[in-house]
């Protein structure tokens, strides 16, 4: 982990499209109650927190379809993995 936090938006895309990817919606997460609002925030800061942007987006972009699960690498993997069942 770094010990600098990396910039908010490209954080928050990241998270967003792997979660996408794996057919997790954090707006239907909240709504439904499995996330609330602290928790998502926890997310972004891990993912801010963590070394692993460049391998996200190269995981991103040889996706071509719905995956089951996060990729290894992911800071967030156990949690939307939770998420996506």
């Amino acid at each position: 982990m770094r010990s600098q936090l990396g910039p908010i938006d490209r954080h928050f895309w990241l998270n967003r499209s792997v979660a996408r990817t794996m057919g997790v919606n954090f707006s239907e997460a909240i709504a439904q109650g499995r996330l609330d609002a602290p928790g998502y925030a926890a997310l972004l800061t891990k993912c801010r927190a963590a070394d692993c942007c460049e391998q996200c987006e190269i995981w991103l972009a040889q996706q071509s379809g719905p995956v089951d699960e996060a990729p290894e690498h992911c800071a967030n993997r156990e949690a939307l993995n939770a998420l996506r069942d």
